[in-house]
């Protein structure tokens, strides 16, 4: 069993950066698929980014691509969200979730969730 906590969220004004942290306890996280996904208030939750596990590529969802960045540290069992130029848009609760394996084909391939950190954008 793994458990996953997100840290790193906060109120922010647009064009501002945060950086999102999730720690994993009890499995190691480098060979699994990880992903953020976000929800806004009255709105389904939506997927942001992923890494394959074992060194394998990152993934965005076009409405970040290019200002948000996608890495781990296996050292630490610790993956990030590292969030630039940040819209109003952007506010929500991002989640950090784990896969099954070291990929994914969907959504649901990923059955460890996070409790999520709140982000704020403000204009």
């Amino acid at each position: 069993q793994v458990q996953l906590v997100e840290s790193g969220g906060g109120l922010v004004q647009a064009g501002g950066s945060l950086r999102l942290s999730c720690a994993a306890s009890g499995r190691t996280l480098s060979t699994y698929a990880m992903a953020w996904f976000r929800q806004a208030p009255g709105k389904e939750r939506e997927f942001v980014a992923a890494i394959r596990g074992s060194g394998g590529g990152t993934y965005y969802a076009d409405s970040v691509k290019g200002r948000f960045t996608f890495s781990r540290d296996n050292a630490k069992n610790t993956v990030y969200l590292q969030m630039n130029s940040l819209k109003v848009e952007d506010t929500a609760v991002y989640y950090c979730a784990r896969a099954g394996g070291s990929v994914w084909y969907g959504s649901a391939d990923f059955g460890s969730w996070g409790q999520g950190t709140q982000v704020t954008v403000s204009s």
